[in-house]
């Protein structure tokens, strides 16, 4: 009988550590890798788009002006796309150095969210990039890369850049708030309002707790400017067109 009690137990014992090495896979080293693929295949993609740069700037805004008015042209817009098309990559200097994620057109859980080479969706009834609206993207905040793991330490002021094949378009992160998940609302033009929109608003979800799907997580951003090209990456992203 003793003899029962220890197989038992040694059974239950080797289950358990099983079952633990899988959570940490799953959740953290699972992550690690599918993020590391993702970074790889967004950086891939903006490698496509480079070209000569004529010069390098950070900031596209008049100096010494109150009214902070901006350089840059209006920002072109991105035309629809069929769903699954990549559309952008995205680079959150607050993520990490190594951070950039490919955005495609959609936010279906499968060929989206938990794709190895995306991991980023854009909400089709939202507004197009560079239009005046609201820009809405859906990430995991963990498994499967885990994009928008770190939305809780954004603080106000960060920029948050989106790039094309024509440039990139600059924003600033405002607030957060948590909501339920039927509040639809935060995908409106303006964000919780029935109001047409005279801005451009990008807007992050994904869930709350990390981990469960209780609430989401809404991060706001507001456009800055727009950098050409032709201009060269802003300097604060400068480098990551080659990160590996």
């Amino acid at each position: 009988m003793a003899l029962l009690r220890v197989i038992v137990s040694d059974v239950f014992i080797t289950i358990g550590a099983v079952a633990l090495f899988f959570y940490l896979w799953y959740v953290w080293l699972g992550d690690i890798v599918a993020g590391a693929r993702q970074d790889s295949a967004a950086t891939s993609l903006s490698e496509s788009w480079e070209m000569s740069a004529t010069d390098v700037v950070e900031f596209d805004r008049e100096i010494s002006s109150s009214q902070g008015v901006g350089r840059s042209p209006e920002p072109p817009v991105v035309q629809p796309a069929p769903k699954g098309t990549s559309i952008a990559t995205m680079i959150v200097p607050r993520f990490g150095a190594h951070f950039k994620r490919t955005i495609k057109e959609s936010v279906d859980m499968k060929t989206v969210l938990n794709d190895s080479t995306a991991g980023v969706g854009h909400y089709s009834s939202t507004s197009a990039l560079g239009a005046l609206g609201n820009f809405a993207l859906a990430a995991h905040r963990g498994t499967f890369g885990a994009s928008f793991g770190q939305i809780d330490q954004l603080r106000v002021g960060d920029r948050i850049y989106i790039e094309t094949e024509e440039g990139w378009y600059v924003y600033r992160f405002r607030n957060m708030e948590f909501v339920y998940p039927s509040a639809s609302t935060v995908l409106n033009e303006v964000p919780q309002l029935s109001i047409v929109a005279k801005e451009r608003i990008l807007t992050m979800t994904t869930c709350h707790p990390k981990g469960t799907i209780s609430e989401r997580f809404i991060a706001y951003s507001v456009f800055e400017s727009f950098v050409p090209r032709k201009k060269g990456a802003p300097a604060e992203v400068a480098g990551t067109a080659h990160n590996p």
